[in-house]
C-alpha cells in the first residue's frame, strides 16, 4: 500500500513540505498529557498520526483525516495487533513509534508494596512496550527514511526516589530494553532514543492525590514541588512533546541509544 496518500499529494504540489510529510507515527497514551501533546507536535510537522489509549476520548481527539484514534489496552497483545492492522490499512506503514503510555501509582514503600500492584505497573510500563516494539519492528525496518523510536522515560531512571519502587524499576527496565534495541536494530536503520522528563504534572498519571503526596514527601508545597529544579521552571507536556518530535527528525539522524533529560536541571541527576 502507498504511504499516506494526502501527504504524498502535498509533496507533489511543490514547495517546501512539512518536516514529516508522507510519514506515519504511532503514539501510545495519546488521549491526554504528554501523549496528546506528542500527537499535536507530530501533526504540526506533517505526519499522519495513530494515537492509542485506554480512554475512549482518543477516538474523538481530532477530527481530521491525518489522525486515527484507537481505543486500545496496551497490555492486551491481541488488541495491539488489531490496532496495528487498522493503522497500516489506513496509512500504509509506520515510520515513528513514541512509547508514552504508563502509570504512576501513589507513593508506596517496598514494605507495603503488594505483588498485584507491582505486576500491574510492570505490565503497563514494561511488558506492553516490549510487545509493541516486537510487533512494530517489521514495520519500522521498512520505513523509507529509517525507523525512529522515542521512549518517554523518567528522571527516576538515573535518580529514583523512595516510595516509587514499582515505577522506578519499570522505567529503568524499559530504559535498558531501549538500549538493547538500539544495539539490535541499528542494522535495520532504526534509531531509538529515550527522553527523561521530571515533574510533568499536566498528565493523566499525575493526579492531585499523587502530586500532593510527593510534595509532602519532600516537605514542599505543591507549587514549590512543580518548580523544584535548578532552573526553577515547570516542565510541561508540550515541552516534552516538542523535544520528542525533534528526536524523530534530522537533528538526531545520527544518534541512537541517547538518554536526554528534560527536568529543569535535577541536582541528583547532575
Amino acid at each position: 500500500m502507498e504511504y499516506w496518500d494526502l501527504e504524498q499529494a502535498k509533496l507533489r504540489k511543490g514547495g517546501r513540505p512539512p518536516q514529516f510529510a508522507g510519514e506515519v507515527a504511532l503514539v501510545t497514551g495519546a488521549a491526554s498529557g504528554i501523549g496528546k501533546a506528542c500527537v499535536e507536535a507530530l501533526l504540526r510537522r506533517g505526519a499522519a498520526v495513530v494515537g492509542i489509549d485506554l480512554s475512549q476520548e482518543v477516538t474523538t481527539l481530532f477530527n481530521r483525516p491525518d489522525f486515527l484514534g484507537l481505543f486500545c489496552d496496551v497490555t492486551d497483545e491481541a488488541a495491539l495487533e488489531s490496532a496495528l492492522r487498522r493503522a497500516v490499512y489506513r496509512f500504509g506503514g509506520m515510520d515513528m513509534l513514541l512509547l508514552n503510555a504508563g502509570i504512576f501509582p501513589g507513593g508506596c514503600r517496598i514494605a507495603d508494596l503488594g505483588s498485584k500492584e507491582w505486576r500491574k505497573v510492570m505490565a503497563v510500563n514494561l511488558d506492553a512496550n516490549l510487545t509493541l516494539m516486537r510487533l512494530c519492528h517489521p514495520l519500522l525496518k521498512r520505513a523509507p527514511q529509517g525507523g525512529r523510536v522515542v521512549v518517554i522515560g523518567s528522571k527516576n531512571v538515573p535518580a529514583p526516589g523512595p516510595g516509587a519502587a514499582a515505577y522506578s524499576a519499570s522505567k529503568a527496565a524499559l530504559n535498558q530494553l531501549a538500549r538493547v534495541a538500539a544495539l539490535e536494530w541499528g542494522a535495520d536503520s532504526i534509531r531509538i532514543n529515550t527522553l527523561h522528563p521530571n515533574a510533568v504534572f499536566d498528565t493523566g498519571i499525575r493526579t492531585d492525590e499523587v502530586l500532593a503526596s510527593r510534595a509532602r514527601h519532600y516537605g514542599l508545597t505543591v507549587e514549590e514541588y512543580k518548580t523544584n529544579n535548578v532552573l526553577h521552571v515547570e516542565v510541561r507536556s508540550r515541552d516534552v512533546a516538542e523535544l520528542a518530535a525533534e528526536m524523530c527528525g534530522p537533528l538526531f539522524a545520527k544518534t541512537t541509544a541517547a538518554q536526554v533529560p528534560e527536568d529543569g536541571g535535577n541536582d541528583r541527576v547532575i
